[in-house]
């Protein structure tokens, strides 16, 4: 388990609060949380997180799909789904984003970990794949 700083998309404040405490307990320090994907860029260079957690359905000019993108692109910071929607459509729609990881809401402890240590380690592993192959990156 790593100590990880995450930053979290959600505009549920009583999901918020649940992730934060669950974060917690599990040895994770919240970086920060925004609540619409408008916000969400400002937040991640602001509070520089290792990973950020986004609902897939949020307030804001795009979704969370288009926002993770985004991040991803513009911060390399990986990007971990979380939604109640488990339909064929949306999950594809994560999965072609270059989902690092995606849990379904309400969700548990073991599958909030499971889902933040898959990505941080395959972000990694991305990562040093990438410096091997483009020094300057």
């Amino acid at each position: 388990m790593t100590n990880a700083r995450i930053l979290i998309v959600e505009d549920e404040a009583i999901t918020v609060s649940a992730l934060k405490r669950e974060l917690a307990s599990l040895g994770y320090e919240v970086a920060g949380a925004s609540s619409t994907t408008d916000e969400a860029p400002n937040a991640v260079e602001l509070h520089k997180p290792d990973l950020v957690l986004m609902d897939i359905t949020l307030a804001g000019g795009v979704n969370g799909i288009v926002a993770a993108l985004a991040i991803r692109g513009n911060f390399h910071v990986p990007v971990v789904f979380l939604t109640a929607h488990a339909d064929d459509w949306t999950m594809e729609r994560a999965v072609n984003a270059g989902a690092l990881g995606y849990f379904l809401k309400p969700f548990s402890g073991t599958s909030l970990r499971a889902a933040i240590e898959t990505a941080l380690h395959k972000h990694q592993t991305e990562m040093v794949s990438r410096r091997a192959s483009h020094p300057a990156f």
